[in-house]
């Protein structure tokens, strides 16, 4: 691991690099397919692949297992949905922040989470992002084996839902960490979400028509995917309303708040 901290250039060139391995080793993607994704130029992946770039400093990340994961979520990510350079930007400050030591240690939490959930919790939401990124693999590695874009955009589609379930997961657990259990939404109003509502209303009511008994195969199965995330956003929706009527009365924060 590297004694001196390094610049922020850096950061972004080493998360580059670990990236490229996990997509041309990792995933098996051809090196030219890695830089797109990558939104690099093709010689900048042989060279981190050879070891040629960033050979001594990139050696002290590769023995770190929250860097190798940071890095292969990430690989997963553009894979679903590319986006190289902010995604990469993203997870590189990401991993700034897991080499930055925190500054002070601190005791036992016992927080409300300790006292209300089980001890496995933890280890549960653990082996849940695992399994997520792992489906998530797999639903590529689908993907690019399959022959038609349909099919494609199937595997595709569920790729990009484990993954943002494993981001959900690794969400609530980073609270629950913080003894914080409950918590209200913030930086909006009742009626930004009916509004929101109504617009999906209006959205559903402009399609007269029902394709799904016309179609057949995967065709109909991406059709009622679509139906089925509309009847999960009403339902999300009418949630946050109903929570944000609560007034917060159930929040949990941790002791001295």
């Amino acid at each position: 691991m590297p004694e001196a901290a390094p610049s922020p250039v850096v950061w972004v060139q080493v998360m580059q690099a670990m990236v490229a391995r996990e997509l041309v080793e990792g995933f098996g993607l051809p090196e030219r397919q890695a830089a797109r994704l990558l939104g690099v130029v093709p010689s900048s992946v042989s060279q981190y692949l050879s070891g040629k770039r960033l050979g001594p400093k990139l050696s002290g990340y590769l023995s770190d297992q929250r860097a190798r994961k940071l890095a292969r979520s990430t690989a997963q990510a553009l894979m679903a949905e590319p986006g190289g350079s902010r995604r990469v930007l993203e997870a590189a400050i990401a991993l700034e922040a897991l080499r930055t030591p925190e500054p002070a240690a601190r005791g036992p939490r016992k927080g409300p989470a300790a006292a209300t959930l089980p001890r496995e919790v933890p280890k549960w939401l653990r082996n849940r992002i695992a399994g997520e990124q792992n489906a998530v693999a797999e639903c590529m590695r689908l993907a690019q084996r399959s022959r038609d874009e349909l099919t494609r955009a199937l595997f595709r589609q569920i790729a990009s839902d484990s993954l943002r379930h494993a981001e959900i997961v690794a969400s609530l657990a980073a609270y629950l960490d913080r003894g914080i259990t409950s918590s209200q939404a913030t930086g909006i109003t009742r009626a930004d979400v009916e509004d929101l509502i109504a617009k999906e209303h209006e959205a559903e009511e402009s399609s007269e028509v029902d394709l799904s008994p016309g179609l057949g195969g995967v065709m109909r199965i991406l059709w009622e995917s679509m139906e089925a995330d509309e009847h999960k956003h009403e339902l999300l929706l009418q949630r946050l309303l109903e929570a944000s009527a609560d007034g917060g009365s159930r929040r949990r924060a941790r002791p001295g708040r």
